[in-house]
């Protein structure tokens, strides 16, 4: 595969690259490159993590790139995850979110063998390097910045919190770093982590390195956060403020209706899509717009059929989403409709994750998730 082709699937669906010329040289030098992205271990993951996540991830396998999965159990208990509890964490939490990650890289048609999982508490264990370099990128960062940083753990800033918290950022941008990481993969919201990474890159007294020698910054790859199902707090959303209410309203474990999580059976799913919020020809702000174009339009193979009677239009297979969007806006496609092959089209997504979870053992992994944040 030529840089060009390469370069086409890294982009793809993706919101930002810092920056798309340094992206560039190291494909066109051949450069190997080197992909991590870090999750929270933080209860049952939603298509955001592992559909957007992981279809992402599809793309950059299927450019030549090593890509590896960062399980971020120290930071899940910084950021009091599944209650700040580390034997929770690691006995419940990480192989339970590691397995709805494979789940959802299958249904993405990724093959498992393709991931490689690294736990934060191993790559820190008896690593001194590791420590040295969280000291190194704080030195060469401003206390203010740290705090206005603490918003890549869903923080409000100048929100009151513990100083472990300020340690987060840094020891976020040292992973990068530490794992001579030269793509680093996220979604919109660790921006400024990611941000900082590239500023103290060439700073740092054990830099990223080229395969000549020379220090380099890490290239940084922001993904799209796709929307909740709710209604906006605010409606309809004034023209100015539609940026800023997205980051308020994507979609988030925090509220069950507004997101469909890997683990949702057939009627769960059937049942939020009914439920979204859908107002007919609404194309600035509409959820399920959003994720026909991340979760469904991923790449030239893909489409969404529609099933209707004659009188409402008949059938019609959609095989692009700028025709879907365009139908919906010149309301030629009425929100129910839409709903309903929406949720035919999740519902066969994701037939591969209900396989995985019904083996028995992972099956088992599933119930103690469940019961676990039932009883928190």
């Amino acid at each position: 595969m030529d840089w060009k082709k390469r370069l086409d699937l890294i982009k793809r669906n993706t919101e930002e690259i810092l920056t798309e010329e340094d992206l560039i040289k190291f494909l066109k030098d051949g450069e190997k490159l080197y992909h991590y992205i870090g999750f929270e271990i933080s209860g049952k993951p939603h298509l955001g993590h592992g559909l957007v996540c992981m279809s992402k991830i599809k793309d950059f396998v299927d450019a030549g790139v090593d890509c590896s999965i960062f399980l971020a159990d120290w930071h899940s208990w910084i950021n009091d995850k599944l209650g700040g509890d580390m034997k929770i964490i690691h006995e419940v939490g990480v192989p339970f979110f590691k397995e709805a990650l494979i789940a959802a890289y299958k249904c993405v048609g990724g093959d498992p063998k393709d991931l490689k999982f690294v736990l934060g508490s191993e790559l820190y264990h008896n690593n001194d390097s590791y420590w040295e370099t969280v000291i190194d990128v704080s030195k060469n960062t401003t206390l203010g910045r740290i705090q206005r940083s603490t918003t890549i753990m869903g923080r409000k800033e100048g929100e009151a919190i513990d100083f472990a918290k300020l340690i987060y950022p840094p020891m976020q941008v040292a992973d990068i770093f530490n794992q001579k990481i030269n793509l680093a993969h996220a979604g919109n919201d660790q921006r400024k982590a990611q941000v900082i990474a590239r500023d103290v890159a060439l700073k740092l007294k054990n830099p990223l390195k080229d395969s000549k020698g020379n220090p380099i910054k890490p290239v940084a790859v922001h993904g799209h956060l796709i929307l909740g199902l709710q209604k906006p707090t605010v409606w309809p959303v004034p023209k100015g403020k539609i940026q800023e209410l997205w980051g308020e309203m994507k979609m988030s474990k925090s509220i069950p209706s507004s997101a469909i999580y890997m683990t949702d059976s057939e009627e769960e799913v059937r049942k939020k899509i009914s439920g979204a919020f859908c107002p007919e020809g609404e194309v600035d702000f509409n959820p399920l717009l959003d994720w026909a174009k991340y979760l469904v339009f991923i790449n030239d193979k893909s489409s969404l059929e529609v099933k209707r009677p004659e009188k409402f239009g008949g059938n019609k297979n959609y095989k692009s989403y700028g025709e879907l969007l365009s139908d919906f806006k010149e309301k030629k496609l009425h929100p129910m409709d839409f709903k309903s092959a929406m949720a035919d089209k999740l519902v066969e997504i994701m037939e591969p994750a209900r396989e995985h979870f019904a083996k028995p053992e992972i099956k088992k992994l599933k119930e103690r998730m469940d019961k676990l944040l039932i009883t928190r």
